[in-house]
């Protein structure tokens, strides 16, 4: 990533290494992050934002939020509202010591302020069986734009020996997007970064890297609003397309046929809260950065496991809780091909452990805390830039956040909401280590980041 500082390969190493571009897989090159806020989902159901959302804003979903989405978004209160909605994500990122060089073009070493992103949306119900939501966004650091979220549905409402049993069928562009918990990458907290502020280097696949450069069906059923099972493949668009698109075509590459996907959760309640637990796991093989003369491909196969539990309280408090082990095993013969000889370069595996509680008062004001862990076994093929040749890194994410008219009454009318927040990122390890992690002497307390941000819809 931009700004991480960069040790000298070991010299019997270094040609085998001139391929780095092709570990794209490796790095979390999420932007600006999977924010959503789409108030004509709102104005649809005459509900204000805090009724689908914890804390008022998105995307974070309360149980009713999560009915609505898997019910295909057609919940409809009024006979029609304008399907669109806008977002825009602003920020101040700094650094506890200056990155090694700008994050990216126009912007310093340290200090920066930026626009992260603007997004436009189609976003509803058509129909008592159609539903979804496109959105297309402008990408403020990269100064371009791309598509972005695409979730459309199609759902139909049965009886099953008694029980009610919804069905689905959907179209998504990443893997996780389309699901109703925020345990899953696609919607898990961070809600909202920046692409100014330094990432570790290495994040399995599932985290992020088919966001946007993939297209997926899925089916799925939601049975006595309990029990959710679901199944569906991915496959890679064309280079052309994705380019129109505005996507990188070439990162991590093209999936071979298709990539199978599967999930299943249980919801109940506990203690007059909500409890969810689940499973889920993906295959997918792919040649890296489109190029197929090895004759062979690398395979990710990632399973994890996750839960939740929210609450909310008499006083109007919501208490939150959400955790995910993630266990990806990656067999990388295609870039270890591209990259010439190098014992133990394919296969290697990835651990990645989440969790972050909240509590917000009064359902506006929240605060909360979240831990992060990555590790792997050492590999000089892959991490060659870190000192001990690991890819660990781990730490601490803290917010405190404001959503002063969640409930629908700004001055600007009920389509328009807003949060403001301050995010702190301290690191215990990062790219392999805790201390002189490039051998150059930085420490992953060097990127500890201060972010504070303001986040708009209408």
């Amino acid at each position: 990533m931009a700004g991480l500082g960069r040790a000298a390969a070991p010299p019997n190493l270094s040609r085998r290494f001139r391929i780095a571009p092709l570990l794209a897989f490796a790095v979390a090159a999420l932007g600006a992050g999977s924010a959503l806020a789409v108030p004509s989902f709102a104005i649809q159901t005459d509900h204000p934002c805090q009724s689908c959302h914890v804390g008022g804003f998105g995307p974070q979903l309360t149980p009713y939020g999560r009915e609505f989405k898997l019910r295909g978004y057609t919940e409809r209160a009024t006979a029609f509202n304008l399907p669109v909605s806008a977002m825009a994500v602003a920020s101040y990122v700094r650094t506890q010591k200056d990155q090694a060089s700008p994050p990216a073009n126009g912007y310093s070493t340290n200090d920066n302020t930026a626009l992260d992103q603007v997004s436009l949306f189609v976003a509803g119900g058509l129909g008592s069986h159609l539903g979804g939501f496109v959105q297309t966004t402008y990408d403020g650091i990269g100064k371009a734009w791309t598509w972005d979220n695409l979730d459309l549905r199609a759902t139909t409402v049965t009886h099953i020996k008694g029980k009610e049993v919804v069905l689905g069928l959907g179209l998504n562009n990443n893997p996780g997007l389309q699901d109703a918990w925020n345990t899953l990458p696609a919607w898990g907290f961070p809600y909202t970064s920046s692409a100014l502020a330094p990432s570790p280097s290495a994040s399995p696949l599932f985290l992020g890297g088919l966001a946007q450069n993939t297209l997926g069906v899925t089916a799925y059923a939601w049975v006595d609003s309990a029990v959710y099972v679901e199944g569906g493949a991915y496959g890679s668009p064309s280079r052309s397309a994705l380019t129109h698109l505005g996507a990188d075509p070439f990162s991590p590459g093209d999936i071979d046929g298709l990539a199978p996907y599967g999930r299943v959760a249980f919801q109940t309640k506990v203690a007059d809260g909500t409890l969810q637990v689940g499973a889920f796991g993906m295959r997918t093989d792919i040649h890296p950065g489109r190029d197929r003369l090895t004759g062979t491909t690398d395979r990710y196969q990632d399973l994890g496991l996750d839960g939740s539990y929210q609450k909310a309280l008499d006083s109007g408090d919501v208490v939150s809780l959400d955790a995910r082990y993630l266990h990806e095993r990656q067999t990388l013969n295609a870039t270890c091909a591209l990259a010439g000889p190098a014992p133990g370069c394919a296969d290697t595996r990835l651990t990645d452990l989440r969790a972050a509680g909240s509590y917000y008062w009064r359902n506006k004001v929240g605060a909360t805390v979240a831990v992060f862990d990555t590790f792997g076994p050492a590999n000089p093929a892959l991490f060659a830039a870190n000192r001990t040749f690991k890819p660990d890194s781990s730490g601490v994410t803290l917010q405190l956040d404001g959503t002063p008219w969640g409930e629908g009454k700004s001055p600007l009318g009920p389509r328009f909401n807003m949060r403001v927040g301050v995010q702190y990122t301290l690191y215990s390890r990062f790219n392999g280590a805790g201390s002189n992690y490039d051998g150059a002497g930085a420490n992953a307390s060097d990127n500890n980041t201060l972010r504070i941000f303001t986040w708009l819809a209408y």
